[in-house]
């Protein structure tokens, strides 16, 4: 989407237009999903904090003023807040994360216990890293983003997009040989 086609799409968002909104929500929705289940492991609680993000968009659209900046890095970027504040209330009150419940569409148990290994130990590794390269990894090799797209998301060069993949790349790659805290 160009940043006339997006700004377009905020000012009618701004303006009240449904469909404006149902639109940024069907495009968006995946990688906000994706960015708070990486950081949970727990897919009730990525539903309703990714669903707190869309409500939160549209009370405060009003407030929202277009930069040329992707909507999706604002998205984020509640989302992002939401999760420290889940994460908060969670150590607050002392409650350990629900056990996950991978959905799917009639997977065999091997497929069910592969996913979530995988899942664990991405989710585990992923601790290991700087939120930046934490997104940059969920953006590029989750997502499958290009560098310019991640970029734009993060307000960061591609030069610092390629030099924070790397930086985790090898982190994770040091965390894996040193097998530091990491459970597999």
């Amino acid at each position: 989407m160009s940043r006339d086609d997006e700004a377009q799409l905020v000012r009618r968002a701004k303006q009240g237009d449904e469909t404006a909104f149902a639109e940024i929500y069907t495009r968006h929705h995946d990688a906000v999903y994706a960015y708070l289940f990486y950081r949970v492991n727990d897919v009730q609680v990525a539903e309703d904090l990714t669903g707190e993000v869309f409500l939160r968009l549209v009370a405060k659209m009003g407030k929202f003023t277009y930069r040329g900046r992707p909507i999706l890095a604002w998205l984020y970027t509640i989302a992002r807040n939401l999760l420290i504040d889940h994460q908060r209330k969670q150590a607050q009150a002392g409650t350990l994360a629900l056990e996950d419940q991978w959905v799917t569409s009639d997977p065999s148990p091997p497929e069910v216990a592969e996913r979530g290994l995988t899942r664990d130990c991405l989710t585990r590794s992923l601790k290991h890293l700087t939120e930046d390269q934490q997104r940059v990894i969920l953006h590029r090799l989750i997502e499958g983003r290009s560098n310019a797209e991640v970029a734009s998301l993060l307000g960061k060069t591609e030069g610092a997009v390629k030099s924070l993949q790397h930086r985790a790349l090898a982190s994770l790659r040091r965390a894996l040989t040193t097998d530091q805290d990491i459970d597999f």
